[in-house]
C-alpha cells in the first residue's frame, strides 16, 4: 500500500515561490503515474499537473501553466511541484496522488495535503 505525504507548503507573498514535495513509501513509485491537485476553501479539488512514471511526459492545466514544474525522483521516491510567481488565488491545500497506469478512472492513493497560503 503506497503512502504519500506532502510537505513544503506555507505562507508566501504574491510573486514568491514554493517547492512542494511528496514522499512515498510502501511501494515502488516508478510504477505509478503521479499528479498534483489543489483544493481552495469551499471549492472542489482540481488537477494542477501530472507526470508519467519516468518523468518523460508532463501535463499542466491552465491554472499554473508556465509558472510551475512537476518533476519526480524515483530513486528518492519523491514527487515535486515547483511553483513560481504565485498569486493569491493559489491559496489552497495541495495534494499529491498516485495511480497505476491500468487504473484510468481515479487516483488510487492520496496524501493528506499541504496548505499553501499566498498573501497579497
Amino acid at each position: 500500500q503506497v503512502q504519500l505525504v506532502e510537505s513544503g507548503g506555507g505562507l508566501v507573498q504574491a510573486g514568491g515561490s514554493l517547492r512542494l514535495s511528496c514522499a512515498a513509501s510502501g511501494g515502488d513509485l516508478s510504477m505509478y503515474r503521479m499528479a498534483w491537485f489543489r483544493q481552495a476553501p469551499g471549492k472542489e479539488r482540481l488537477l494542477v499537473a501530472i507526470i508519467n512514471q519516468n518523468g518523460s511526459y508532463t501535463y499542466y492545466t491552465d491554472f499554473m501553466k508556465g509558472r510551475s514544474t512537476i518533476s519526480r525522483d524515483n530513486a528518492k521516491s519523491t514527487l515535486y511541484l515547483q511553483m513560481n510567481s504565485l498569486k493569491p488565488d493559489g491559496t489552497a491545500v495541495y495534494f499529491c496522488a498516485a495511480r497505476r497506469p491500468q487504473v484510468v478512472d481515479r487516483y488510487e492513493h492520496w496524501g493528506p495535503g499541504t496548505q499553501v497560503t499566498v498573501s497579497s
